[in-house]
């Protein structure tokens, strides 16, 4: 779409990079892939440029999405037509009375034979009628709605409305007066506002408050495909109403930007006010954020007959980000309890045990393959109160969602899209970097870093393949994690992670002399290793996120930069700040 320049009724200066285009006095332009926005010096809206991996990681998710439900709908609409023209058929053969037979188009509607040919579509199958005529009916590609609950600028819609071609249009809404008027202003130098003909643009702004909006969605004719909450700080108030808002299928895509309540325990009772848990204090505290905030939205969705399936659940900077498809299903949500547990983490040596709320029994029928299940409570605790590693005290957390944090097929379908399209996203490198690591991470909670377990040791860290292979040798699974650098996720329990380090001191003695006997280190070299631990090199122990220099980590774009401070705004009334 071309870029329409924007009259502005005071004086100003044209930019060099983007001819066309009237800068007001007072105002920069920022621009960001082939989207532009006007930023006053008033603050009136926030907007933060270093979030522009988020937009551009919301882009290409939402875009494969998009596809993958137009798939979906496609295959569905096809079996209709076989359907269709199957029971016409047998009518024609039995003498029965033609019926008008109707089609299903991909926005949810019926149009009619004739009324369907009419249409500009762009696949094609056929349909036999009663009469026994061969009509062509073509397929219309299902276009989507997106409602970005609290968007500031209208930056983020703006790329949405530009960059993904199946979408039909945008609701972008604010509560903050002044975040209206720039985001009026951005959509109309975008050249996405009202057209004369329709009297109704791509981007549709709308000024109300964001939770009443998408409550106002809730009920299956109303709802949206796309709810995206991009908050200053949490979304936890948001996530009732987003849940609701979402179609069957659709996508909920969140961010929290509070990480000093969800990855530490200073802040526990704020943690648990927000989001139902309690955090960890641990090295492998930013996956514990994340779970913390799925089991939030999985809670929230179980109320209202509705089940998650998180498709791609990232820890960035300060921030995380989480993209799941919501559902509906009875016998899902009643799985939730199973994908939920509590965790005791030592205090000691950062040991973990799980408890899961609930079990769920399958039963296969052998004469008709029909599933049954059976949903049970868990025994549990599963340790005493004091560590079995170290004997240290142990600490209550959670509950957390248990379940996977990425669908690998998703994140590979994201990363194709990503790698085929590297000139159309600025931060595409480290899109690279972080795909591909989410795409090979272990579906096992938590993971641990070689130097901190070796601290609790005090022994000398040994290398991460080194660590890798041992692990792999003795039978278990091993992957990075995109949460934290230099980090490993493995099947093995902690107590066989600590048996390899046991076997490393073997042979990297440790002066006993300086080490406490009241110590974790004393107690964990107190025991022999179970297991002769083999640090030869596995051929697995290279992956393929190791093999290339994939960029992780932000490289400080910005002096001073992180979460930004809030917009002050003008005549600002509430929450209608978006973390940009």
């Amino acid at each position: 779409m071309s870029t329409a320049a924007a009259t502005v009724p005071i004086a100003g200066r044209t930019s060099a990079s983007t001819p066309g285009i009237v800068i007001p006095e007072g105002h920069t332009l920022h621009t960001e892939n082939n989207s532009h926005i006007l930023i006053s010096s008033k603050d009136e809206a926030f907007l933060n440029p270093v979030q522009e991996f988020n937009r551009d990681l919301s882009v290409a998710c939402i875009r494969i999405w998009s596809e993958e439900i137009n798939r979906e709908k496609e295959a569905k609409w096809k079996q209709g037509q076989e359907r269709r023209a199957k029971r016409a058929t047998t009518d024609v053969a039995e003498g029965k009375e033609a019926k008008k037979v109707e089609v299903d188009n991909a926005s949810g509607s019926s149009l009619s034979v004739a009324q369907a040919e009419g249409h500009d579509m762009e696949k094609s199958s056929t349909l036999q009628t009663p009469e026994g005529l061969t009509r062509n009916i073509e397929y219309r590609p299902y276009k989507f709605v997106l409602l970005e609950a609290l968007s500031a600028t209208g930056l983020r819609s703006i790329r949405y409305a530009k960059e993904i071609p199946l979408v039909r249009f945008v609701v972008a809404n604010d509560l903050s007066e002044s975040a209206i008027a720039a985001m009026r202003r951005n959509v109309d130098l975008n050249g996405l506002g009202p057209s004369p003909e329709t009297g109704e643009g791509k981007v549709r702004v709308n000024e109300g408050d964001a939770c009443a909006l998408m409550y106002n969605h809730r009920t299956e004719k109303s709802r949206v495909d796309v709810v995206d909450l991009d908050p200053y700080g949490t979304a936890a108030p948001f996530l009732d109403a987003a849940v609701q808002a979402v179609n069957d299928g659709g996508l909920l895509c969140v961010t929290c930007t509070d990480l000093a309540v969800l990855a530490t325990t200073n802040y526990f009772e704020k943690c648990f006010s927000n989001y139902g848990g309690v955090p960890v204090k641990a090295e492998y505290c930013h996956e514990a954020a994340l779970r913390l905030v799925l089991n939030t939205i999985s809670t929230s969705a179980s109320r209202y007959g509705r089940y998650i399936e998180p498709l791609l659940a990232l820890s960035v900077d300060f921030y995380v980000r989480l993209f799941v498809r919501v559902h509906s299903g009875a016998v899902e949500v009643k799985k939730a309890a199973s994908n939920t547990s509590m965790y005791y983490i030592c205090s000691g040596c950062q040991s973990f045990f799980e408890q899961k709320l609930g079990r769920t029994i399958e039963k296969v029928n052998e004469k008709t393959g029909a599933r049954s299940y059976q949903f049970k409570t868990q025994v549990g605790p599963p340790v005493p109160s004091e560590c079995s590693d170290c004997g240290f005290p142990l600490h209550v957390s959670g509950p957390m969602w248990a379940g996977p944090l990425h669908n690998p097929e998703f994140v590979s379908k994201v990363l194709e899209h990503v790698e085929g399209n590297l000139d159309k996203y600025g931060t595409s490198a480290r899109m690279r970097g972080m795909l591909t690591v989410a795409k090979e991470e272990l579906h096992t909670p938590f993971y641990f870093t070689p130097a901190r377990v070796a601290g609790f040791f005090h022994c000398t860290t040994p290398s991460l393949e080194e660590v890798a292979s041992a692990l792999l040798n003795s039978g278990s699974d091993v992957s990075r994690s995109h949460a934290c650098p230099g980090s490993l996720k493995t099947t093995a329990s902690r107590t066989d992670i600590y048996d390899v380090f046991r076997c490393w001191v073997k042979k990297h003695p440790v002066k006993m002399d300086k080490i406490s006997n009241t110590s974790p280190a004393a107690r964990l070299l107190a025991k022999e290793p179970r297991t002769e631990a083999n640090f030869t090199k596995h051929p697995k122990s290279v992956t393929q996120s190791s093999k290339v220099k994939l960029v992780r980590y932000q490289q400080n774009p910005l002096p001073n930069w992180g979460p930004g401070s809030k917009a002050s705004g003008i005549k600002r009334k509430r929450n209608g700040e978006d973390n940009e």
